[in-house]
């Protein structure tokens, strides 16, 4: 088997290494003391292609092999984990069950602004009492004529309430199975709709330049149009979404160890007497 990247994937490397260093570095610092989403570099971020990665061109996507889209996280992450967490939940939760499981209409409707950078979409999964846990989410939604009626709650939501925020993708439970256990469908949430609030989150520990929300549905109407795949559909999609996920997770902590390593290195070499310690470490567990 070859382990080797392609010539594309290591050009892709290269030229993200290029626009982190010289559009994410000189900021980064600032934005996570102040705790601030950049609008103005996300929508950079769009513009040469760091969204919508793995769509299709059909709908304004990069259509890439998702091994690219991974190499893009690592070399984000390498810089600055918000911009990293910025991409990473834009594509794989936000993009992501649109386009595996939308109907035509429905990435029609939102993936071509979602994949220019344009605007954001979240994964509204996490809930104060369920964590990630995608059997224990206890918002819930009841069939209304054509209608559903959506209310509950949801927290630690990444990129769902800013100014480029379009929506969510929301998990609810929409009735129950054979057996007692909960059945859960999936909505397509558009920002503005009535009943729904999404409320910034600040004070974080880290990714603190990213957008992170709490979200409250109170007696939300969403159409039937707006189900993503079929009724009972849902715990099966948020898995399969959180596996794709994991993979970007995995390339943030990659490109993370490896800035760490880097900028330890370079303080060492600029005479930094508690370097020579963390270094060493560092070479050990590469």
């Amino acid at each position: 088997m070859d382990f080797d990247l392609t010539r594309e994937q290591e050009m892709i490397r290269k030229e993200v290494r290029h626009f982190a260093e010289k559009e994410i570095a000189p900021v980064a610092l600032e934005l996570d003391e102040k705790e601030a989403f950049s609008s103005e570099l996300t929508r950079k971020m769009g513009e040469i292609g760091l969204f919508g990665m793995f769509a299709s061109e059909a709908y304004d996507g990069q259509q890439m092999d998702y091994l690219s889209y991974i190499i893009a996280v690592e070399e984000i992450a390498r810089v600055d984990g918000s911009q990293a967490a910025t991409i990473a939940a834009g594509n794989s939760l936000g993009i992501g069950p649109i386009y595996y499981f939308g109907t035509e209409e429905q990435k029609r409707k939102y993936l071509p602004a979602l994949c220019r950078g344009e605007g954001l979409w979240g994964f509204g999964l996490t809930e104060p009492t369920a964590g990630s846990d995608a059997g224990g989410s206890k918002t819930t939604a009841v069939r209304d004529g054509n209608d559903w009626i959506l209310n509950g709650s949801k927290i630690f939501i990444t990129n769902a309430a800013c100014e480029m925020s379009m929506g969510v993708t929301v998990q609810a439970v929409t009735g129950t199975r054979d057996g007692g256990r909960p059945e859960y469908t999936c909505f397509l949430v558009e920002q503005g709709t009535p009943g729904f609030k999404a409320v910034q989150m600040h004070q974080k520990m880290m990714w603190r330049a990213s957008d992170t929300a709490e979200l409250y549905f109170d007696d939300v109407r969403i159409p039937t149009a707006n189900v993503l795949g079929n009724i009972g559909d849902g715990f099966h999609q948020m898995l399969q979404t959180l596996d794709g996920g994991r993979l970007s997770i995995g390339a943030m902590g990659l490109g993370g160890a490896q800035g760490a390593y880097e900028a330890t290195a370079w303080n060492l070499e600029m005479g930094c007497p508690n370097c020579s310690r963390e270094l060493a470490y560092l070479r050990a567990a590469s």
